[in-house]
């Protein structure tokens, strides 16, 4: 489901929910994980560690948050962002100034974070079914370009995953009801940090890397769910 469609397809699935109609995705949860700020403020809460984050509506707020992130670079980014388009990576008050005051005249809702150097231009994605994780990849950033996506032209490899990153991703997807997650983590100095949990996430990509069958699990899982529910 595409971001742009989020809130049409809450009322869809809410639709089929009320109607008794079994739904892999609820449509609460899918609000909650694709307001990027609510759901890592959730993740927070529950103690699952994430990058140092906060948003605002004045520019004035940026320097305490420089001080409270220690220094630059910080991460801007669009709480809608999907892909790596709207997160960029400024690096130093003049630029964040500048972008904070674009973004805040267009209306745009925002997050910032502190900049993990050590982990610039890889991440981990971790794939959850129920209480699963069923596959793992790392991907990394083309040189010169700091965003992991795959769609940016990033490539993919497989991953074993520690037991602290399999139990933060397994966590995190409970904490915000999915039954189905891609787990974003950063690995760095302070340990794994989740920097996004997605509520639909692709298949492809990790089908490809990983070798695994990640349709034929979360089939599985909606027979047995399913049926539960009969």
């Amino acid at each position: 489901m595409g971001s742009t469609a989020t809130a049409y397809g809450s009322y869809v699935i809410r639709h089929f929910e009320q109607m008794g109609v079994y739904s892999l995705l609820k449509a609460d949860s899918l609000l909650k994980a694709r307001d990027k700020f609510t759901s890592l403020q959730l993740l927070a809460k529950n103690g699952i560690p994430i990058p140092d984050t906060a948003t605002t509506n004045f520019t004035d707020d940026l320097e305490g948050f420089v001080n409270m992130f220690g220094s630059h670079p910080l991460i801007i980014k669009l709480l809608n962002s999907t892909h790596g388009e709207g997160v960029i990576k400024s690096d130093n008050m003049k630029v964040s100034t500048t972008l904070l005051e674009a973004f805040l005249k267009l209306k745009h809702k925002i997050l910032i974070q502190e900049f993990i150097k050590e982990s610039s231009g890889t991440d981990i994605r971790a794939f959850v079914v129920g209480d699963k994780v069923v596959a793992a990849m790392e991907r990394v950033a083309q040189q010169g370009e700091f965003r992991s996506n795959l769609h940016r032209g990033a490539v993919s490899n497989i991953i074993k995953l520690t037991n602290e990153e399999i139990s933060m991703a397994k966590k995190s997807t409970r904490i915000l009801g999915l039954n189905v997650a891609g787990v974003d983590i950063l690995r760095s100095n302070k340990g794994p940090l989740v920097i996004e949990v997605n509520a639909s996430p692709g298949l492809e990509g990790i089908e490809t890397t990983t070798n695994i069958n990640i349709a034929k699990s979360i089939i599985s899982f909606v027979e047995r769910n399913a049926k539960y529910r009969l």
